[in-house]
């Protein structure tokens, strides 16, 4: 019988994405260790466990996240069911040797996974390919293709075309259009209309494309051209800005599969 307490799993990257990962296997009962920058550059933050950087805590939908300073704390942290957070640019030595890998940064690329790095490493996405840099890959493109297993090849590649939620797509983002320091005049939850002032960059304005609820908002601060900081939800409905997407709850269900699945495999 699997036990999933005895296997510690490192996600690298606790985004809203990752989060349905961190989500699905907290709830199983996996100890889990989150890797994030110490400025993470997460949009949806209210369901994002990547916000206990700053925050110190977030708990979504009854799994609890702490922030911790040092690799033993994490491990001990997670082994007590919270998940931990720690910021980390690189993967820090543990107490316990992590079971599970999963690079859950969406970063479009292989930015440092090796097929090495635990016995059963994970990618999300684009950049990875099953049998090269990871043991598995997890589809991540909206479509009927969403969260499936690829346990040979790579995921379908980036087609830079963000996926349709409400009949909107890539005019449902915010994109910097200059560098600069970010500030918001805009909250989490607020219905805003097409060309309405959300925030600024220096003293450039950030207007919305759509209308819609507000849903995403990056940490003011610097940020470079092109970086994606908000996120507008045509749907109306401030309730959903605190619930995983359906998008993440897939994908985290593809990766809960891979994890049993291998498991399974070597406790034959």
């Amino acid at each position: 019988m699997i036990d999933p307490s005895s296997h510690l799993v490192v996600v690298r990257g606790g985004g809203d994405l990752g989060s349905g990962v961190i989500w699905r296997l907290g709830r199983v009962g996996f100890p889990v260790v989150v890797l994030e920058l110490e400025r993470p550059l997460t949009v949806r933050r209210t369901v994002a466990y990547s916000s206990a950087i700053t925050n110190g805590r977030i708990t979504i939908d009854g799994i609890e996240s702490r922030r911790v300073a040092t690799p033993d704390e994490a491990v001990a942290t997670a082994r007590d069911g919270a998940v931990a957070v720690f910021a980390a640019d690189d993967l820090p030595s543990f107490p316990t040797e992590p079971s599970i890998m999963i690079d859950a940064r969406l970063a479009k690329q292989n930015l440092d996974t090796a097929i090495d790095q635990a016995p059963f490493v994970v990618g999300l996405g684009p950049g990875f390919s099953a049998g090269t840099d990871c043991d598995a890959v997890i589809e991540t493109m909206r479509g009927h293709r969403l969260g499936r297993v690829i346990w040979d090849g790579p995921a379908a590649p980036n087609t830079g075309v963000p996926g349709e939620i409400g009949g909107a797509s890539g005019d449902r983002l915010l994109r910097a259009e200059h560098d600069g320091i970010l500030d918001w005049d805009a909250a989490f939850g607020d219905a805003v209309e097409p060309n309405q002032v959300l925030g600024h960059i220096d003293r450039n304005p950030i207007t919305a494309r759509i209308a819609g609820t507000v849903r995403g908002l990056l940490l003011p601060g610097p940020v470079t051209s092109g970086l994606k900081i908000g996120d507008v939800d045509p749907r109306f409905d401030p309730a959903a800005i605190h619930e995983i997407s359906d998008k993440a709850l897939s994908i985290g269900g593809g990766v809960l599969e891979a994890v049993l699945v291998w498991l399974g495999r070597t406790q034959q």
